[in-house]
């Protein structure tokens, strides 16, 4: 018997560096695993939980363990999606993020409305309690003591968490690598850069981001990352003061069209990027 509907299984691997288990999740469509997402567990907390199309497995995964706390980088669906589930099966555990995502961890649906590319591979997570954190405050566990670093820019609530004794780094979303071609819709392109010079002044032994690999000594990482989104700036500014139309920037400046832009219906786009850049509200850039 033959069937037209899409069957999805959820994926999870899981690898270790230093004292620091990492998972990564995600949602399979036609057999691969799509848009993954990463978490880690340090000591006994949970730096994000993945999204909840792979909550159960993430849950099943911890259930032997001591799982005392979660610190959210921010409240995005596939970095808070498993909150819920550990936290009701824990009612004596944990949460922490900024103080702007608290409302949105007690009710997402309300909150954070979805796009359906974001149902699709990520979906609704559920509510959880959480306890704010302050710039520059700490979050100390049984073993370890993050700082909490404020990096708006990704999302108003993005925070980095600083593991001072052993130079780790969370960054979340704010630094995954890569030289972007295209942006969402909502982001603070100008905020990001500053939130990454903020990150690329401390002295980080190794950089564990919210999806991508894992950097050792990812000094000279960020520092070319800044370059090329303030190159690319001045770039986009460049072409605006000419007249140019930000589809047309995108084209000069970006490359060919992407296959996400496509999925997202343009709302993951190269055009996004450049309208970010040129975003008048923007620390009164344009």
């Amino acid at each position: 018997m033959h069937s037209c509907m899409l069957q999805y299984s959820y994926m999870l691997k899981k690898s270790q560096y230093q004292e620091v288990v990492r998972f990564d999740l995600a949602r399979t469509l036609a057999g691969k695993g799509r848009y993954w997402t990463t978490c880690y567990m340090v000591g006994d907390t949970m730096i994000d939980t993945g999204c909840a199309h792979t909550s159960k497995e993430l849950t099943s995964t911890l259930k032997d363990l001591q799982v005392r706390h979660i610190i959210n980088t921010h409240t995005h669906e596939d970095h808070i999606g498993g909150n819920g589930l550990l936290q009701s099966n824990r009612k004596e555990m944990d949460i922490f993020a900024h103080p702007e995502a608290l409302p949105v961890l007690s009710d997402p649906r309300r909150t954070q409305p979805l796009h359906p590319y974001r149902k699709l591979f990520w979906g609704w997570p559920k509510p959880s309690e959480a306890r704010s954190v302050e710039d520059g405050g700490y979050v100390n566990t049984e073993f370890h003591k993050f700082q909490v670093i404020y990096t708006p820019g990704h999302s108003p609530d993005h925070v980095c968490l600083y593991e001072l004794d052993r130079q780790w780094l969370f960054s979340g979303d704010l630094y995954v690598g890569g030289r972007d071609r295209a942006l969402r819709e909502g982001y603070d392109i100008w905020q990001i850069i500053e939130s990454l010079k903020r990150i690329a002044r401390l002295s980080i032994s190794i950089l564990f981001p919210g999806c991508s690999r894992v950097r050792e000594n990812p000094g000279q990482e960020l520092s070319s990352k800044i370059s090329y989104l303030e190159e690319l700036g001045g770039k986009v500014l460049d072409f605006y003061a000419k007249g140019y139309s930000s589809q047309k920037i995108s084209q000069e400046l970006l490359g060919g069209s992407m296959w996400v832009e496509v999925v997202t219906l343009g709302h993951f786009s190269r055009n996004r990027l450049v309208l970010a850049y040129l975003n008048q509200n923007n620390n009164g850039r344009r």
